[in-house]
C-alpha cells in the first residue's frame, strides 16, 4: 500500500470513529432529555403545586354539587335571592369606593342576580383581605410622625411650580408621603446596569439592608446577591428580606424562609398560595424594593431573576428600568418597607433606629423627590391621580414605556 493509500484509509477511519462520536453523543443527549423530562413530570405531577391545584379544583367542584342540590327548592331560593341581590346594590351604592368599580358591579349584580350576588359576597367576606386593609391602615398611623411633611419645601416649590405644588399638598395630606429635597436619582435603562450597582451598594452597607420583591429564581442574579447578603450577616449588618407568595408555586421551595432564616437572614413571604378557595390569594406583593442603611434605595421594573438582567431569555431582550436614590427621599422608601413587613409582627417596630437625620445643607440642583406607594385597602387611586396630573400639565411630550 502506498502512502497516500495509507493515508487516505486513515483519514476515513478517523472520520468513522467521529462518526461513531457523534451518534454516541446524540444517544446520550436523548437518554438525558428523556431522564430531565420524567424527573420534570415527576417533579410536577407529585409537588406542592399540583396538590393545591387539585385541591382548589375539589372545592370548586363541591361548591357547583351544592348549588345544583337547590334546584328543587328554585322558587323560595330565587325570592331570597331576589330580595338579598336588592340588597346588595344598595350596599354597593352607598360604599365609599371607585364609582368605576361601583357600577361595574351592579351591572354584573342586575344582569346575572343570582351568581353576581354570590360572587360579590364571596369576594367581599374574606377575612384574610379585610385583615391585611385593617393593619396597613393602622400602621399608617403608627409611622403618621416619620412621614411629616416640610411646608417649607412645598412653599418653595410653589414659587417655580405651583402645579407640582398642588400635587405635593394633596400626596401629603391624602396619601401621606411627603415630598423632599437633597435627593439624587440615577437612571438605568436596563436590568444588568442596575444589577451591578446594586452589588456595589449592598457591598457597602454598614447598618442594615431591606428588600422586598414580587418575583424571586435561584440562578446568576439572585445567587450573586445572596453570597453578598451572607457575608454582609457575618459583618453583623441587619438583613430583612421579603418576596411575594406567588414565588412559592414554581420559582422556590415552600420553606425557603427558612433556609434563608438559617443563614441570618430574616426573611418571610407575603400571602404565600394555600390550597384554599378564596380572593386572598389574589393579594399580591408587587413592590420591588432595596433600602441600604436609610440613605440608598432602588425601585423600578427589575425583580431578582436572569431574565431580568438577560442572563436567561424568556421573550427576547428584556427591557426594563430602574433608579437609584440617595438622600432624604430614601426615608419614605424605609417606612414603605417597614409598613408591609410589619403587616404580620406583634411586636412594636423601632422606626427611628432606620432613620437617617435629614441633611441640613440645601442643594436645591438636585430638585425635588416624592417615593410614594399605593394599594387597593386605601380606596384612593393614587397612582391614578399622579398619572393624570402628569398628562394634564405636560407642556411638550409625555414618554411613556
Amino acid at each position: 500500500m502506498t502512502k497516500r493509500g495509507r493515508l487516505t484509509v486513515a483519514a476515513s477511519f478517523c472520520q468513522l470513529e467521529k462518526a461513531n462520536d457523534k451518534r454516541e453523543g446524540k444517544r446520550e443527549n436523548r437518554m438525558e432529555v428523556k431522564k430531565k423530562t420524567k424527573k420534570g413530570i415527576f417533579h410536577i405531577v407529585f409537588s406542592r403545586t399540583a396538590l393545591v391545584f387539585l385541591l382548589l379544583i375539589f372545592q370548586v367542584v363541591l361548591l357547583f354539587e351544592m348549588f345544583t342540590s337547590l334546584v328543587k327548592y328554585a322558587p323560595v331560593m330565587y325570592l331570597l335571592l331576589l330580595i338579598l341581590g336588592s340588597a346588595v346594590v344598595i350596599y354597593i351604592i352607598n360604599r365609599k369606593e371607585n364609582p368605576a368599580f361601583k357600577m361595574s358591579w351592579i351591572l354584573f349584580v342586575m344582569a346575572i342576580p343570582i351568581v353576581g350576588m354570590l360572587f360579590y359576597l364571596f369576594t367581599r367576606v374574606q377575612i384574610g383581605t379585610r385583615f391585611i386593609g385593617k393593619r396597613l391602615q393602622d400602621l399608617s398611623l403608627e409611622t403618621k410622625p416619620y412621614m411629616e411633611q416640610d411646608e417649607e419645601i412645598i412653599e418653595d416649590l410653589r414659587v417655580s411650580k405651583p402645579a407640582n405644588a398642588n400635587l405635593a399638598h394633596y400626596m401629603s395630606r391624602q396619601a401621606g408621603y411627603p415630598i423632599k429635597r437633597n435627593t439624587s436619582v440615577k437612571y438605568f435603562p436596563l436590568g444588568e446596569d442596575k444589577f451591578e450597582q446594586l452589588k456595589t451598594e449592598l457591598r457597602q452597607a454598614k447598618k442594615f439592608i431591606f428588600m422586598e420583591y414580587f418575583i424571586v429564581e435561584q440562578g446568576i442574579m439572585w445567587d450573586s446577591i445572596l453570597e453578598i447578603l451572607e457575608e454582609k450577616v457575618k459583618e453583623g449588618v441587619e438583613v430583612r428580606f421579603m418576596y411575594d407568595g406567588m414565588c412559592c408555586i414554581a420559582l422556590l421551595p415552600y420553606h425557603y424562609p427558612e433556609t434563608l432564616q438559617e443563614k441570618g437572614i430574616k426573611c418571610k413571604m407575603f400571602s404565600p398560595i394555600k390550597p384554599i378557595l378564596s380572593t386572598h390569594q389574589n393579594n399580591r406583593d408587587h413592590r420591588k424594593i432595596c433600602v441600604i442603611d436609610g440613605h440608598t434605595a432602588f425601585t423600578g421594573g427589575i425583580n431578582l431573576a436572569d431574565e431580568y438582567i438577560n442572563q436567561k431569555e424568556r421573550f427576547g431582550h428584556w427591557k426594563d428600568t430602574a433608579v437609584m436614590i440617595k438622600g432624604d427621599a430614601v426615608q419614605n422608601f424605609t417606612i414603605m418597607f417597614l409598613q408591609m413587613w410589619n403587616v404580620t409582627e406583634h411586636q412594636k417596630e423601632d422606626y427611628e433606629k432606620y432613620l437617617t437625620p435629614v441633611q441640613e445643607e440645601l442643594h436645591r440642583e438636585l430638585g425635588y423627590v416624592l417615593p410614594y406607594g399605593d394599594s387597593p385597602f386605601d380606596n384612593e387611586n393614587i397612582g391614578e391621580q399622579v398619572y393624570l396630573h402628569i398628562l394634564n400639565h405636560a407642556k411638550k411630550y409625555v414618554h411613556i414605556m
